[in-house]
């Protein structure tokens, strides 16, 4: 049993640096003086602000994409979760699989999709609205499951019937009792769409214009058309907005999963 687990562990460790020395390497990269002459060069940060300088505005529009994505998913889908929770039956469960179908459709044939439909509006076409609506579509499936999981494990009917003999409107149920206990399943949700928004590529890449370019495009456009160096310091940008989401989203799972098994 022992040797098992040494086995077991060994194996992870393996494939662990399989999967992050690259994303190491890359990085240092970013950071090196000269990366083709080695780190002996010396670090620098100096690509970093060359990174900023021809991409600032590629960065700054993926934010502003992200958090726009992340209000329109959360009016729409949290209203949406708990509309769907309240119906349930089988029209629930097809709306639900509607609104999910985008998940299944790739990235490149939802983007021709949406400039077959709404592409000969120019002034749309052009705009970063027309990316925040492809994102919507990508990212709401996210967040309506992670609000419909949350209110489907709690007593939901329970809470609503208190408040409702209360005399609470069903605006006052909606907003002082329900949001209050889907907080985690919102900010789980609202951590994904944010993170699948500000790396998505595939859609971006088909709706995008030369000046509406976000970041995922540009790190694309940085790998084929600069030095190592640029490619790299990019992508360390990348991994500095990144990583910080990913760690949150795993510190709200093994904080749900903490609560879940309490009694």
């Amino acid at each position: 049993m022992r040797i098992t687990t040494l086995a077991a562990g060994f194996v992870t460790v393996l494939v662990a640096g399989f999967l992050v020395v690259p994303a190491i390497v890359s990085m240092l990269a970013g950071v090196s003086v000269s990366y083709a002459r080695g780190l002996s060069e010396g670090l620098t940060l100096d690509w970093i602000f060359e990174v900023w300088r021809l991409y600032a505005d590629t960065i700054l529009r993926s934010v502003v994409i992200a958090l726009a994505t992340l209000i329109v998913t959360l009016l729409i889908g949290v209203p949406a979760a708990y509309a769907l929770v309240r119906r349930g039956g089988r029209l629930a469960r097809i709306v639900e699989e509607i609104v999910t179908l985008p998940l299944a459709i790739p990235g490149l044939a939802l983007a021709l999709a949406l400039i077959i439909t709404y592409g000969g509006v120019r002034e749309f076409r052009g705009s970063s609205a027309f990316i925040v609506v492809g994102h919507v579509l990508y990212t709401l499936p996210f967040m309506l499951r992670s609000v419909m999981a949350v209110l489907q494990s709690i007593d939901w009917r329970l809470l609503d019937e208190g408040a409702a003999s209360l005399g609470a409107s069903p605006w006052r149920r909606f907003v002082d009792v329900m949001l209050p206990n889907a907080r985690p399943g919102i900010l789980a949700g609202a951590l994904t769409v944010v993170t699948l928004s500000i790396g998505e590529f595939n859609l971006t890449w088909m709706l995008h214009t030369p000046l509406t370019k976000t970041l995922p495009v540009g790190l694309a456009d940085s790998y084929a058309s600069m030095r190592l160096e640029i490619a790299s310091a990019y992508t360390l940008v990348f991994f500095l907005m990144i990583v910080p989401l990913l760690i949150a989203m795993q510190f709200l799972a093994r904080l749900g999963g903490r609560k879940e098994v309490r009694p």
